[in-house]
């Protein structure tokens, strides 16, 4: 198995909130992370925004060490016209929709969609993915 995180996931590493236990035991259960290129940017700048300055710096810098052993999905013109057509099925959101679009590009036997955020796991859910998290 392996895990495709999204950026919400990822961030339950960084900052503590609820269920950031809970996400941490799901990513320590396989050492194979898959995510999309959009989810440094996602990441970057939630980091900077949710945390106090102070700790900024810290949780940048843990991230970035594990931004090195993601595998990565690149995006390009297919990937925003597929996560356009998925988007327009299940409703799911932009970003969302390119995670989505992703995850099916990286070929979704086998692979988990690690998500916080409820309305994306409803999307996978109804694309056939598997879901955890939310």
């Amino acid at each position: 198995m392996t895990l495709y995180l999204d950026s919400s996931a990822l961030l339950k590493r960084y900052i503590d909130e609820p269920d950031s236990d809970r996400f941490g035991d799901i990513l320590d259960s396989d050492p194979r992370w898959l995510t999309c290129r959009l989810t440094w940017v996602e990441v970057w700048r939630n980091l900077g925004r949710r945390l106090e300055p102070d700790m900024v710096a810290t949780a940048r810098s843990a991230f970035r060490t594990d931004w090195e052993h993601l595998t990565l999905v690149e995006v390009d013109g297919v990937l925003c016209r597929d996560a356009g057509d998925i988007g327009a099925v299940t409703g799911a959101r932009s970003l969302d929709a390119l995670h989505l679009a992703a995850l099916q590009r990286a070929g979704p036997q086998g692979i988990t969609l690690v998500t916080a955020d409820l309305r994306q796991a409803q999307a996978g859910r109804s694309l056939g993915f598997e879901v955890v998290g939310s």
